[in-house]
C-alpha cells in the first residue's frame, strides 16, 4: 500500500522535528562533556590526586566571585590572589553568607580565564561539585583544592599564561527534598471572612 504525498510529507516533517528535538536535547550534555575534556571555554580539569611534578616556575591565581541576579547570599573569595609553584597544590576559600530569614540553596558555576588555561587548571576538590544549603544567618567558608598542571609550560598557548583567574557565580536553586521538608511552610496572612 503506497502512502499518498501528504502522508509521506507529514511523516518526513515529523521525523525532522523529532531529530532536531533530540539534537537540541543532547547538545547541552555533549557541549559540557566537550568543554570538560578540552578545557574549552575556561572549563577546568578534575583530578582525585595532586600533581607528582612541582616546578620552580610560579604562576599567579586570582579568585573572583559573583552572584546571579536575585541570589540573596553575600559571596566573596577570602583571598583575592595567590602565587604558587606550577604543580603545587593550592587551597583557596570562598565565603558565603545567607543574610535572609529563610533557608536558601545555591549552586556555583565556574570558569577559568584566560580560556586556554582552563584545561591546565585542575581541581581536586571543590564546593561547586555539590549544591550548598545555608540556614538563615549562616556563614560558611568553602574550600577549593587545585593545582596548575606542569604541562602548561610546554603548551603552545599555555606557556605564555602568567596569571589565571578562577571565577564562580552562585545562583539560587530549589531546596533539596531533605531540606525542603524541614523549611517552614509559607503562610498566607490574609483571612477569609
Amino acid at each position: 500500500m503506497a502512502l499518498d504525498a501528504k502522508t509521506k510529507t507529514l511523516a518526513q516533517t515529523m521525523g525532522v522535528v523529532v531529530l532536531m528535538g533530540g539534537l537540541a536535547w543532547a547538545s547541552v550534555p555533549f557541549y559540557d562533556w566537550f568543554c570538560r575534556v578540552t578545557g574549552f571555554g575556561g572549563v577546568t580539569g578534575v583530578s582525585d590526586v595532586a600533581s607528582a611534578d612541582i616546578l620552580d616556575k610560579t604562576i599567579k591565581v586570582r579568585f573572583d566571585a559573583s552572584r546571579e541576579r536575585g541570589m540573596p547570599w553575600e559571596f566573596k573569595p577570602v583571598e583575592r590572589e595567590v602565587e604558587l609553584r606550577i604543580g603545587e597544590t593550592g587551597l583557596a576559600f570562598y565565603e558565603a553568607y545567607n543574610p535572609t530569614d529563610r533557608v536558601v540553596a545555591g549552586r556555583a558555576n565556574y570558569n577559568v580565564t584566560p580560556y586556554e588555561a582552563g584545561g591546565f587548571f585542575i581541581k581536586i576538590d571543590c564546593f561547586c561539585f555539590t549544591e550548598q544549603v545555608l540556614q538563615p544567618g549562616e556563614r560558611v567558608q568553602m574550600p577549593v583544592t587545585y593545582y596548575v598542571d606542569p604541562v602548561i609550560v610546554d603548551d603552545r598557548e599555555g606557556q605564555y599564561v602568567h596569571t589565571i583567574t578562577l571565577s564562580y557565580t552562585f545562583h539560587e536553586i530549589d531546596l533539596p527534598e531533605n531540606h525542603a521538608a524541614l523549611a517552614p511552610e509559607k503562610t498566607d496572612d490574609t483571612t477569609l471572612n
